[in-house]
């Protein structure tokens, strides 16, 4: 499975559901904290929104 994060500079990425460790709001934002690429801890970033992708879904 995959998450679609959306960014608010209208961008997107795709993060593999094991990475995304959680969404939640702060300050007002709508926040996503993932896995580190090396796996060393957690980053937060900012995002306007996110969508599940499942096995044999399109991705677009």
């Amino acid at each position: 499975m995959m998450v679609k994060f959306y960014y608010p500079d209208d961008d997107w990425c795709y993060r593999g559901l094991q990475t995304v460790h959680a969404v939640f709001h702060k300050d007002g934002k709508l926040i996503a904290r993932a896995e580190r690429g090396d796996r060393n801890g957690y980053y937060e970033f900012e995002i306007t929104g996110f969508e599940l992708k499942g096995p044999g879904e399109i991705l677009t």
